[in-house]
Formats: C-alpha cells, sequence, structure tokens
C-alpha cells in the first residue's frame, strides 16, 4: 500500500551498481538507494497495485528482496527508457 507519493529524483549510478534517489533536484539529500543485485524484476503496473498513482498509465514498479518501489515517469518514453535501462543494468549485474 503506498501511503503519500513524494517526488524524488533518481540517479542511474553503474560505478556503484544502483540506483541513488534524492528529495531534492540538486542531488543534495540521499534518500536512499536500490542496489542492482537487490532487484527481482522491473515491470509495468498493468493490476493498477498502486491504486493511489497520480497517473496510473505512467506507474511502473522494482521489486527488491526487501520492499517494491512504485515509480511514476513523466511520460510513456521515459518509462519505457528507465524500465529498460534499470532491467539491462539487473542482466548485466547478474553476470559478474
Amino acid at each position: 500500500m503506498v501511503k503519500t507519493w513524494k517526488k524524488r529524483w533518481f540517479l542511474f549510478d553503474m560505478d556503484h551498481r544502483r540506483l541513488a534517489y534524492y528529495t531534492d533536484c540538486d542531488e543534495r539529500k540521499l534518500k536512499g538507494v536500490i542496489y542492482f543485485q537487490a532487484i527481482e524484476e522491473v515491470y509495468y503496473d498493468h493490476l493498477r497495485t498502486a491504486t493511489s498513482s497520480p497517473r496510473p498509465s505512467l506507474t511502473f514498479c522494482v521489486k527488491t528482496y526487501d520492499r517494491l518501489f512504485f515509480l511514476v515517469a513523466s511520460n510513456a518514453i521515459s518509462m519505457r527508457i528507465w524500465m529498460d535501462v534499470i532491467v539491462t543494468a539487473t542482466d548485466e549485474h547478474c553476470r559478474y
């Protein structure tokens, strides 16, 4: 269940093999990280699990061992790019 939706800025960090997310667009306030090794799957929220999503058609999920992250993209192209990049990074990590 998603309690509230808060805006976060994500940084794809290939050097550290993680997604870092911040509470500000200047990337000064690190809120958390999602390590590639912890990601189990990335998928479009076609079942509308995130019922309170501000944009259901642009919501996708990043499932880790500990948590399910619901992310909302600004548009369909951005959503597809983010999903592809995360999946590719996760696959690349599994090879090593």
